[in-house]
């Protein structure tokens, strides 16, 4: 048998086994959520909750936070950028024709040549020279260690926190492409922007699947207080405002 037919079949049983591991995790997850719905529901002072609908009990609950803008449009601009630069983010500002040269000099500030994208940036996003271009086509963990930036688009953005959020889809990539480089160049439109997390979580469209929030470069700090880039996610931020 042929060293590539090995190597097929290794990865077909391989893939079986984790198809297997996620059924047996989904089964005990019904497992477990089902016995919690029997014992509730064998409680009386509870039991009409269990049959209301999910959007009446969503209604239901009392919200006293901020859930809307209270500022102007250009005030939760600058509120927005002044998170980013508090943050230690870099801000280029530009239109939809600049986006290339922005990231070509993102690239040249960082001293990088090698910039991972996933499949769904467009080209136009993309310098014609002056680097090379590596497309996510399901790199191996490995692979996705060797470039040091990564460029996304994101789905929307939280003045009042200076957070970028991503859903992953399309030209966001996936989340290990987004977490191992070392600096991450994200594209955002001012339209984008909202004053409240309420107001971004409203433009989640994949609502049962996982989102990664970014509030400038990943930072920790350690027992003694000594602050740490780098540790969650990119230690370097750029941000390019259309």
């Amino acid at each position: 048998m042929s060293e590539s037919r090995l190597h097929d079949d290794a990865r077909f049983h391989e893939d079986a086994r984790w198809h297997e591991e996620d059924r047996q995790r989904e089964d005990a997850r019904f497992t477990v959520l089902d016995t919690i719905r029997r014992q509730l529901a064998a409680d009386p002072d509870i039991k009409d909750e269990l049959i209301e609908s999910p959007e009446a009990a969503y209604a239901r609950i009392q919200r006293t936070y901020q859930r809307s803008a209270q500022l102007d449009r250009e005030e939760i601009l600058e509120l927005f950028y002044d998170r980013l630069r508090d943050y230690d983010s870099e801000l280029i500002f530009t239109d939809e024709a600049g986006i290339a040269d922005a990231v070509l000099q993102a690239m040249s500030e960082a001293n990088e040549t090698l910039l991972l994208v996933p499949t769904g940036v467009p080209d136009a996003w993309l310098p014609s020279s002056g680097i090379s271009i590596l497309r996510d086509e399901q790199l191996t963990t490995s692979a996705l260690d060797q470039p040091r930036v990564v460029l996304t688009g994101c789905t929307a953005c939280v003045a009042m926190s200076g957070t970028i959020i991503l859903e992953h889809g399309d030209e966001q990539g996936r989340r290990a492409a987004t977490l191992l480089p070392d600096h991450h160049l994200c594209v955002l439109w001012r339209d984008q922007v909202v004053e409240t997390l309420s107001e971004a979580m409203q433009r989640i469209t994949k609502r049962t699947a996982p989102i990664t929030t970014i509030a400038g470069p990943s930072a920790t700090s350690d027992i003694e207080m000594t602050r740490i880039r780098g540790v969650h996610g990119p230690r370097r931020l750029t941000a390019i405002i259309l």
